[in-house]
């Protein structure tokens, strides 16, 4: 096979990828807390038809190597940890995080996720938990009766006690990373610590380094959908002039062929 029709087909397999994930931003547009991301590309190994070579002695000029590359392939698909802008419900369950910081939620295994989606939901056990039904940690009881529950900046989570007592009982605590863009996606607006990620560092709201909390507003995507349009078309357009290579580089084997005979 001519290898510009290997070539070819790289850019256009690079292209597709780049579509699907500028895709998914814009199918996530209205999610609450979601990150866009970002498809990068490297180049492949090179073919060295000429080494660097001397022109006549060690003194002299030296000429070029010559080298013809042979297409492209996915380096990293970069998850955009830009924040969102925070949108007004009015519903005293819903936080929103402004600045670093993600929440820690235990699953039903028993395992520890994180989400920055603060559409918090009382279980029928009195319990602050996601609403996929996630137990927020630390765990935050409300008791029998309260009323009016109020979320500080700082996270203490207060409510009101029949006989009109202000009662606290409990904080909200964040959690950030040294390299969020490599925690792993679970869907559901839920993250996963791995290697790449490090470890995570605990801390309370308006600490150094962490974001405050926001009652009654939720997150809004960070996805921008006229920027998304644009790489959508650029996209677009390099899929075509790759699939345009693909097409010469068949009119010339074309052309060989007949040669031949």
């Amino acid at each position: 096979m001519n290898s510009a029709l290997r070539t070819a087909a790289t850019g256009m397999a690079a292209q597709q990828t780049r579509t699907e994930v500028i895709a998914n931003n814009l199918a996530n547009i209205n999610t609450t807390a979601f990150k866009r991301s970002r498809a990068s590309f490297e180049d492949l190994l090179y073919q060295s038809i000429r080494d660097v070579q001397v022109v006549g002695n060690a003194d002299a000029d030296t000429t070029g190597a010559i080298q013809v590359g042979r297409g492209v392939r996915l380096a990293s698909v970069s998850r955009i940890n830009a924040q969102g802008s925070l949108e007004q419900t009015g519903r005293p369950l819903d936080i929103a995080i402004e600045g670093e910081g993600l929440l820690a939620v235990r699953t039903n295994s028993g395992g520890r996720v994180y989400t920055r989606d603060g559409s918090l939901e009382v279980s029928d056990q009195g319990v602050l938990v996601t609403k996929g039904g996630l137990t927020i940690e630390p765990g935050i009881k409300l008791p029998d009766g309260a009323s009016e529950i109020s979320i500080g900046r700082t996270g203490v989570v207060s409510v009101l006690r029949p006989g009109g007592e202000l009662v606290e009982i409990g904080r909200i605590s964040l959690h950030r990373f040294p390299n969020p863009s490599g925690m792993l996606a679970l869907g559901e607006n839920l993250y996963s610590e791995t290697p790449a990620s490090g470890a995570p560092l605990e801390g309370a709201p308006e600490d150094e380094g962490f974001g405050r909390i926001v009652q009654g507003y939720t997150e809004a995507s960070n996805v921008e959908i006229v920027q998304e349009m644009v790489e959508m078309i650029a996209a677009q357009r390099a899929y075509e002039i790759n699939s345009k290579s693909v097409k010469t580089a068949d009119e010339m084997s074309e052309v060989a062929t007949q040669m031949i005979r």
